[in-house]
């Protein structure tokens, strides 16, 4: 889906300098001393808020810029190898990123624990804000129809096809869904958080197991 979306966003949007910008101030406000504190305070899924709140202020409120902007912000690598079927050659394609070394330290930064069942790793589910954001992008963008869900499932075949990834990941497609809920109900509620989505994975999960 990431692969996607980032061409997507590097042919069709002619704001290029002003998207870098915001890339750079988000992943610099996750790569500060001041996040980790407030992230070591608050915790869980109210980071992500704190993330989200930082992309609408640096986009002049603007959801759809918000969004666009999260999408690089969050994603935990600057380049996406992707083999091109038959020639099978693997080209590294660029996503719009901060420098090597904020990179870094935002990568480190990044909530990796947003779902119940998130590995116990340092890595966690560091990638799938990226995939949150991205379906909500799409879905809050779309002003005729919603096209999220068929777009992210779209997407994840894309880069099945084109070995970015070796095989479609269930979890991916859930929180493509779940991005795309956040998006949907965006357009009607501009008071919505991104936790109060994200959650709603670990209630159903609780509710079934009752």
């Amino acid at each position: 889906m990431i692969f996607a979306l980032c061409f997507l966003a590097e042919y069709l949007f002619p704001q290029q300098s002003k998207l870098s910008k915001s890339v750079n101030n988000i992943s610099e406000f996750i790569a500060s001393g001041e996040f980790l504190i407030l992230k070591e305070q608050v915790g869980g899924l109210s980071i992500v808020d704190s993330i989200y709140s930082q992309a609408l202020k640096v986009n002049d409120n603007d959801h759809s810029e918000a969004l666009l902007s999260l999408i690089f912000a969050t994603v935990p690598y600057n380049e996406v190898p992707v083999q091109i079927p038959i020639i099978k050659s693997i080209l590294n394609f660029p996503l719009i990123a901060a420098s090597d070394s904020i990179f870094k330290l935002k990568n480190a930064n990044l909530p990796g624990y947003i779902f119940f069942d998130s590995p116990m790793n340092n890595y966690g589910d560091k990638d799938k804000l990226a995939h949150f954001f991205g379906s909500a992008f799409l879905s809050y963008s779309s002003n005729y129809f919603d096209l999220g869900n068929a777009i992210g499932y779209l997407v994840e075949v894309f880069e099945e096809s084109f070995k970015v990834q070796s095989s479609i990941d269930e979890r991916d497609l859930i929180t493509n869904k779940l991005g795309n809920l956040f998006g949907t109900v965006l357009k009607q509620n501009k008071n919505i958080l991104p936790s109060q989505i994200i959650i709603l994975r670990t209630l159903s999960n609780f509710s079934y197991s009752l």
